[in-house]
């Protein structure tokens, strides 16, 4: 694993650094039209837990109005008319490359989740924290959003404890397939929430 573990970080480097200059004139369409579309910032950012429990700053393009929060329950999700498409075709995700560049996250682990999740998570749940998060993973090709908060979390260990190169492949070649497909998108605030008190009741 520690071998497999520094080989995988080069490789992480070097893809994401190839992805960022192929996939520049989306980024920076994309980006524009966001300027055009609505009032705020291009990017949305937020602090996640990475490896080991350690604190960073994600990267997204962002895809709702600059007011929503995430933690008010009053109101619903608002998208954007350039969030809805970026959201569904998953472009909003592109940013993580740069997080992926400096050593925060992989292409392939664990999601990076919010705060809240980590505080609520047990000993055993943690260990999915033991390798850096990933732009996609294991639970988000069995899934996404469709299963709940515990088998994510089950996909996860089951994804650490078999950490493979053949693994990532097939997760990289299956992310594909359900980009594409369009299942399982984000649940949102209230789908985060529910996760959120599930775990805090468990």
């Amino acid at each position: 694993m520690p071998v497999y573990a520094v080989i995988k970080r080069i490789m992480d480097f070097v893809l994401a650094t190839i992805l960022v200059v192929v996939f520049s004139p989306l980024m920076l369409l994309t980006a524009l039209l966001i300027k055009i579309d609505s009032r705020g910032p291009v990017f949305f950012r937020q602090e996640r837990v990475g490896k080991n429990g350690k604190i960073f700053r994600i990267f997204k393009f962002r895809s709702m109005v600059s007011d929503n929060d995430m933690r008010d329950l009053s109101s619903r999700d608002k998208y954007t008319h350039v969030g809805k498409v970026i959201r569904r075709l998953s472009i909003d995700e592109l940013p993580q490359l740069f997080n992926v560049i400096k050593g925060e996250m992989s292409l392939v682990g664990p999601r990076p989740w919010v705060v809240e999740y980590w505080n609520n998570m047990n000993k055993e749940e943690r260990v999915r924290a033991s390798v850096l998060p990933g732009i996609t993973g294991l639970a988000q090709v069995k899934g996404r959003n469709k299963i709940s908060i515990f088998s994510k979390i089950e996909y996860d260990i089951i994804y650490v404890r078999n950490f493979s190169f053949k693994q990532d492949v097939k997760i990289v070649i299956l992310t594909v397939l359900t980009v594409l497909s369009g299942k399982g998108l984000d649940a949102g605030k209230e789908g985060v929430m529910d996760d959120i008190r599930n775990l805090r009741q468990s």
